[in-house]
């Protein structure tokens, strides 16, 4: 379908990706007897804690849910900090404010965009509870830097709603900190449409996590932190009993989701491969293009690509870069506005300069379309445009 220019249509940033295969995994949900809180949600978060290297996972119903049942059930509350960073989507922030906890934000590594650990060190005090990396773009940040400033006291949370799949010296996400959260929007690695996990190690924080995302609910046999309610006891409970420790909210997610992201789960070596191989493309392609910096991968990391950020010499000229680019026709999209530069966080006394790295990557930053189903003539196409676009803006 052409645009109404009469050219080609313009390619987004991102997009699923959605077989035949998928859309009968969903209908044989459809046709069963469970729509929710049935063996598809179980089939899952088995395959999720197998993928990330970890013993438990437990899927929730966005990204956003993800990062507030990890953060309580990892015991944040009123009084604790985070310590995180400004270059992510503002929910890995405003979760913790859910929580009445507040948000200190740290600066970034200048290649990655992810947490620089001596910023962090320097922010840590005794209301620190956790420290929250963010894998930008699908880079996974440094997990054995941001560990070792926990001193066994601090727990580490992973952001990795762009990392599914990647790996940090040889290591899988989902096993790099206490607890790591993803999102399965439609344009992330795998997706359900809406959806979100908790991946752990931690049993108690794993069995915590189920009760917070139904409701506060414990029946008998099921963990989870105790926090007081009925003790009566006396004998066998009756099959119907169920009983409200703490206050939880209804974030579970349906089985016709669950099976379509099993089914996912099933290509995710496949989705992260082609993003490589785009990513490698456009680096080869791109390396003489006058007036913009390529992102780079570590040689510890193998990034599973979520996006490819392009950054401008020169931040005054990016907004006219990503306008032409719009003109061109490719759907590209800046990741993102720092968070603390968000009016929430300037009334709690965050102003610009106070994460100078960030506010400098992110003011540069241009996300170019990069997602499984390219063909090779649209990453031909992004390519000869971002070329036209150097050459006429920059």
């Amino acid at each position: 379908m052409a645009d109404s220019t009469g050219g080609p249509p313009p390619i987004p940033y991102g997009r699923q990706s959605i077989t035949d295969d998928d859309i009968d995994a969903v209908v044989r949900v459809l046709r069963g007897d469970w729509l929710t809180t049935g063996p598809a949600v179980d089939a899952f978060e088995a395959a999720l804690a197998r993928c990330g290297g970890t013993g438990h996972a437990v899927a929730v119903s966005s990204g956003t849910a993800a990062l507030h049942v990890a953060y309580a059930a990892l015991n944040l509350s009123p009084g604790d900090d985070i310590v995180t960073t400004p270059l992510t989507f503002v929910a890995t922030a405003n979760a913790a404010l859910m929580l009445g906890a507040s948000v200190k934000f740290a600066d970034v590594e200048p290649d990655t965009g992810n947490l620089n650990a001596e910023t962090v060190g320097a922010l840590i005090t005794q209301r620190t509870r956790l420290i929250v990396g963010v894998d930008f773009a699908g880079h996974p940040a440094d997990y054995d830097a941001l560990r070792a400033l926990a001193h066994g006291r601090i727990r580490v949370v992973a952001d990795g709603a762009h990392s599914l799949g990647a790996t940090y010296r040889g290591r899988a996400v989902g096993s790099l900190a206490d607890a790591t959260t993803l999102s399965f929007h439609p344009v992330k690695t795998i997706t359900t449409g809406e959806g979100g996990a908790i991946l752990t190690a931690d049993a108690e924080v794993a069995a915590t996590a189920r009760t917070l995302r139904n409701h506060g609910i414990v029946r008998p046999g099921e963990g989870g932190r105790r926090r007081g309610g009925d003790e009566a006891s006396g004998g066998k409970r009756p099959a119907w009993y169920y009983d409200v420790r703490t206050v939880g909210c209804n974030y579970r997610i349906p089985d016709i989701l669950c099976a379509l992201g099993s089914s996912q789960l099933g290509r995710l070596d496949a989705f992260v491969e082609r993003r490589r191989e785009l990513a490698m493309r456009y680096r080869a392609a791109m390396a003489g293009f006058d007036g913009i910096e390529q992102p780079v991968e570590r040689d510890d990391v193998r990034s599973c690509w979520h996006l490819y950020v392009l950054r401008v010499r020169e931040a005054g000229r990016r907004d006219a870069f990503f306008d032409k680019l719009r003109e061109l026709g490719l759907g590209v999209q800046v990741h993102y506005k720092p968070a603390h530069l968000h009016a929430i966080f300037a009334e709690r006394g965050y102003r610009v300069g106070s994460c100078p790295v960030a506010e400098d990557f992110a003011a540069r930053a241009v996300s170019i379309p990069l997602y499984p189903g390219m063909s090779d003539a649209d990453a031909a196409r992004v390519i000869e445009t971002v070329e036209r676009a150097c050459r006429e803006v920059l």
